[in-house]
């Protein structure tokens, strides 16, 4: 018995060890932390933003417009004195979910059809491929200026308009990493026992490529609130009184010198966030890394 358990023991060590291997290195990975704790601290913030602040994000009071931070409104108030704190912490609902919502079309998108290109090849490839030189032959944000202006300024034109442009940086990614993979062995043996191309794709291809499109997506989340915040700067975007952080920082454009509050606080909001996304970017492009 006792050969047995000492035969026994190595072989679960062995088993057990890549796993051990994978969560020391998601507990270690400083970035993905410290990144994950930001956005957590973000999320909490918006989602207990009544409880937070005795103040509504839309309630006027001109008795205090343009007050500097004090203990009492620690952010100042705006021209119409509402507490910039307030609208910071209410704008948090809806940056955050104009990134993650701006996000979700375009790698959906991306992923169906880099996976086409990639394991079909042939003129699914063509095809795909010409769409995507097409779409990329002008500047994103040209583009996309261009289709909410003709869809009319708002938020949920933005998603139409990200969804039709930025899909291509997915599908690039998905197909480059499949063309590598597709000829794998583990694909052949999936081919030799019967299975069906969607089947392989969704359980062994997909699986062993969508790492890179997972890190980028997370990029991503940033720049769609910048952009947000810049079609809101361009009157495309969340339109007063809404308390976008790029709307409020238009806002607070014309008192820069008078009341700096009124758009630095909102802008370190977005600035935060920013690194709060990419801190976590960089921390699955490294615990995700193949081999380490």
């Amino acid at each position: 018995m006792a050969t047995t358990q000492a035969q026994i023991a190595p072989t679960v060590t062995a088993v057990a060890s890549p796993a051990r291997r994978r969560l020391r290195r998601w507990v270690r990975s400083r970035n993905l932390l410290l990144g994950l704790g930001i956005m957590l601290v973000l999320v909490l913030i918006a989602a207990f933003a009544p409880l937070l602040t005795p103040y509504q994000p839309q309630e006027q009071n001109y008795d205090i417009t343009l007050q500097s931070p004090s203990l009492q409104h620690p952010f100042g108030t705006d021209n119409f004195g509402r507490d910039i704190l307030t609208r910071v912490i209410y704008g948090a609902r809806i940056d955050l979910r104009v990134g993650v919502i701006a996000v979700i079309a375009p790698l959906i998108i991306g992923l169906l059809l880099g996976c086409a290109a990639g394991y079909f090849g042939g003129f699914i490839d063509t095809i795909v491929m010409r769409c995507l030189d097409v779409v990329q032959a002008f500047p994103f944000i040209v583009i996309v200026v261009a289709i909410v202006a003709v869809l009319g300024p708002g938020l949920n034109n933005m998603f139409i308009a990200v969804a039709l442009t930025a899909w291509i940086v997915y599908a690039r990614l998905i197909r480059g990493e499949i063309l590598a993979v597709k000829h794998k062995e583990y694909v052949d043996a999936a081919r030799l026992v019967g299975m069906t191309d969607l089947r392989i794709i969704w359980r062994y291809v997909l699986p062993n490529v969508i790492t890179s499109s997972i890190v980028y997506a997370m990029a991503d989340i940033a720049l769609y609130i910048g952009l947000a915040a810049a079609l809101s700067y361009l009157g495309l975007g969340a339109k007063p009184p809404e308390p976008e952080w790029g709307a409020m920082i238009t806002e607070g454009q014309a008192y820069i010198t008078t009341a700096w509050w009124m758009s630095v606080f909102p802008g370190l909001a977005m600035v935060i966030t920013g690194i709060g996304l990419s801190l976590i970017g960089d921390g699955l492009a490294d615990v995700l890394r193949p081999g380490g």
